[in-house]
């Protein structure tokens, strides 16, 4: 974890600091290392958030792209289950930066506890899953424009199999650069739609979470849960050699958006 209560006071791990837990109140000491990035740890191997995950400096550099009194938010259900959000915004998102593989079963746990979720899964932890993603983008069909594609052979890339028919939305990030992929729905064939969407775009979005186009985001968010794509694939020729994409359009002229543009935007 990121931080830990001292005094009362949320505060980053630092040598021979000890705290408490935000979530159960117990003991947590500073880890502080030459390897491991600085996190706190809890006092005799106890886990009070069966969800959580060992962090990693690409956990920690998404979680700087937000606000520090959104990192690390412990988010209660009416049940009294409670669990630790990577990020909860002002605004009700939770985000959660997943790194390492995830059983089905958890991931619906998770997409049935937030009532408002996103995923940012880290695509760059096997080096097979952006040449698998690459390769199916080439063998991909645009679906209206090239931002938006129809993935045929789904299951021959381990990501997609893993994250595809997700309730709440999924991007991949496969590392630095300004794209990330959106998993979209599912065709009743078997395949899955895809769009690449702007990292700074995802950001602004849920970090200023009153804006028309926060608004227009979260419509659309709900206008996918619970649907499958209906369009047909329309034929185009096999791109050649094509690489991953770089910019995107302006999410103001983004194909996937079926609602009716503001003059403001």
């Amino acid at each position: 974890m990121k931080f830990a209560l001292v005094n009362g006071e949320r505060h980053e791990a630092l040598p021979h600091l000890t705290g408490k837990c935000p979530a159960c109140d117990q003991v947590m000491v500073a880890r502080c290392g030459e390897v491991n990035i600085s996190h706190w740890a809890h006092k005799g191997r106890r886990d009070c958030d069966t969800w959580w995950e060992n962090e990693t400096e690409w956990h920690r550099t998404w979680k700087g792209q937000f606000p520090e009194e959104w990192q690390e938010v412990v988010h209660r259900a009416d049940s009294g289950e409670k669990h630790i959000a990577d990020v909860k915004t002002d605004h009700g998102w939770v985000i959660e930066f997943q790194h390492s593989y995830l059983k089905p079963e958890e991931r619906r746990s998770r997409d049935a506890f937030y009532p408002k979720l996103v995923w940012v899964v880290n695509g760059a932890r096997r080096k097979r899953d952006s040449e698998q993603f690459r390769n199916a983008l080439n063998q991909g069909t645009p679906i209206g424009s090239v931002a938006r594609m129809r993935i045929h052979f789904a299951d021959e890339c381990a990501i997609l199999r893993e994250w595809s028919g997700n309730h709440a939305p999924v991007f991949i990030d496969f590392g630095p650069g300004p794209t990330l992929w959106w998993i979209l729905a599912g065709t009743p064939n078997g395949s899955v739609d895809v769009a690449a969407f702007a990292r700074t775009d995802l950001i602004e979005i849920l970090r200023d979470g009153a804006t028309q186009k926060a608004r227009e985001f979260e419509a659309f968010v709900g206008s996918l849960r619970g649907t499958t794509s209906g369009a047909e694939p329309r034929p185009v020729a096999q791109p050649q050699n094509r690489t991953d994409p770089q910019p995107v359009p302006d999410l103001r002229q983004h194909p996937m958006y079926p609602i009716r543009r503001s003059r403001r935007l």
